[in-house]
């Protein structure tokens, strides 16, 4: 009986990390978009129905770690790319001209693509709710213009692995929109 007993733990285990294992998707759909996630970041399992995707970025050249998350609300839901691209400015506790913030528009295939880019004391925590201050932070984002709605992607976290990730972060955003 022990050694039965034994043999389930141990395939209960294993079946617990092909689990974990089949769990972190190479590629992940976000509205009618296929990203493929870069194979040193972490999958997470989303937490808030808001949440379509949600990342972790990890470096073991940098401390800390750094969160992706992608947003997708519909069609004609979730706000313009302007005010959301103000929104997230608005999460640092610095103003505006002092987080270095700037915006780029580019055009991949027919989607607008907008990236946003700040630094400074991000505030973390959910609209009206508690908040964490997070010093020599940093966000890097995207807003995809669809159809179906606009893609909201947001990368967060210390500002030395968001900056090392930023060419990583465009090519997930970009091979969505292949």
């Amino acid at each position: 009986m022990k050694k039965m007993m034994k043999r389930i733990g141990t395939l209960g285990t294993l079946l617990f990390a092909v689990q974990l294992f089949a769990e972190a998707p190479a590629t992940f759909k976000v509205s009618e978009f296929t990203f493929k996630r870069p194979a040193a970041w972490e999958w997470v399992e989303v937490t808030s129905q808001m949440r379509k995707a949600q990342l972790k970025v990890v470096d073991p050249k940098i401390k800390g770690s750094g969160d992706v998350i992608f947003f997708h609300f519909g069609a004609g839901n979730g706000g313009g790319t302007k005010p959301n691209i103000e929104r997230w400015y608005s999460q640092f506790q610095e103003p505006r001209d002092k987080i270095n913030a700037r915006s780029e528009e580019t055009t991949i295939g027919k989607h607008k693509v907008t990236y946003v880019q700040a630094e400074g004391t991000y505030m973390s925590g959910m609209p009206g709710g508690p908040q964490t201050p997070m010093a020599g932070a940093a966000l890097a984002g995207a807003i995809i213009e669809a159809e179906q709605g606009n893609i909201f992607i947001r990368m967060t976290g210390p500002k030395e692995l968001v900056t090392a990730s930023l060419a990583d972060f465009k090519k997930m955003v970009e091979s969505g929109l292949q």
